[in-house]
């Protein structure tokens, strides 16, 4: 079996981050989202990769390279973005008709049976139920649990159903012509063409698909997502940084992880706090917050924040005479 992973997107609702950070390589828990994804894939025996690279895509394939040198990896550049489903296509020479595929979008963190998703014995699809189904791709099936129509991002939906980015695919040749069909007469969603309509397709040829039910699903593309996802996975075993060294006057409040060769100082720092390495601390508040490499972070209060690889924030500091039955309103 193949997996996919189409990583070429531009993060824009988590600008201006993303103009010099790719989103899979985003920290949650001192883990970048892409190593997530490949360490969950690896572990239930999969070992070739195609990375659908393109925005920042050489960040990604050298941190890929680097850190997964035994891995086998095509990286196929998506040079216009017309869709997840023209990400897959732009990959079909890698791709032949005897193969297995699993995609899984690139900017997501998923709870999963992994191992029982593979060994499935047909195409399935990864869903779960949300509260705003019109964001996202939606699943409809029948009582027997038949997928009867899959639709994008629909105005009025029609199921809670959504679905959270990763499939497996066993009529690969299939996929590919659906979606060179779409391409062809121009069935699209708001001008590109999703991996959504290329599989209605496919269920209207005939293919069979079934759903398969995920325990959690991080969907990672807003700062709210990126922060809370980063807390739950600091509150669980073996995220957290332990053996933490001595940091001067400086009280860490765990669950944290914290990078190497961190100067912290007069600071508090924590909960739920990810910070890079090499990254200065000083006379600081910090909690429920990301932050990169090589930051530098001095007199501030930060809460509910994502601070970018490089970033040096300064605060105001206040020196104060002040007399009898004064109010003061610093917010």
């Amino acid at each position: 079996m193949k997996a996919i992973i189409p990583v070429a997107g531009a993060g824009t609702r988590l600008r201006p981050l993303t103009y010099t950070q790719p989103k899979p390589l985003i920290p949650i828990a001192g883990k970048p989202i892409i190593s997530f994804i490949i360490d969950q894939l690896t572990e239930v025996g999969i070992r070739d990769f195609i990375f659908i690279i393109g925005y920042l895509g050489e960040k990604i394939k050298n941190y890929v390279e680097k850190n997964y040198p035994d891995l086998n990896k095509i990286f196929v550049k998506q040079e216009e973005r017309l869709g997840s489903a023209h990400a897959i296509w732009t990959a079909k020479q890698h791709l032949q008709e005897k193969d297995e595929l699993f995609i899984f979008f690139g900017d997501v963190i998923i709870d999963a049976d992994f191992q029982a998703m593979v060994k499935h014995p047909s195409s399935c699809l990864g869903v779960k139920k949300v509260l705003a189904p019109w964001e996202f791709g939606i699943v409809e099936h029948d009582r027997d649990g038949k997928i009867c129509s899959l639709s994008e991002k629909p105005r009025i939906p029609k199921s809670d159903l959504a679905l959270v980015g990763i499939y497996k695919v066993k009529e690969v040749q299939q996929l590919v012509e659906a979606i060179d069909f779409n391409m062809r007469n121009e069935v699209s969603t708001n001008g590109e063409y999703p991996l959504t309509d290329a599989l209605m397709t496919m269920v209207n040829d005939g293919i069979h698909f079934d759903i398969f039910n995920v325990d959690n699903w991080f969907n990672c593309g807003v700062r709210e997502i990126l922060l809370e996802t980063n807390a739950t996975f600091l509150d669980r075993e073996g995220y957290a940084s332990s053996n933490l060294p001595g940091f001067d006057n400086s009280i860490i409040i765990h669950p944290v992880s914290i990078g190497e060769n961190c100067e912290i100082s007069n600071s508090i720092v924590g909960p739920h706090v990810t910070i890079g390495s090499n990254t200065k601390i000083n006379n600081a508040i910090v909690k429920n917050s990301i932050i990169g490499n090589f930051a530098s972070i001095k007199e501030i209060n930060l809460e509910q924040s994502i601070v970018g690889h490089d970033a040096s924030i300064v605060g105001i500091r206040q020196s104060l005479n002040i007399g009898d039955n004064t109010e003061i309103d610093f917010s």
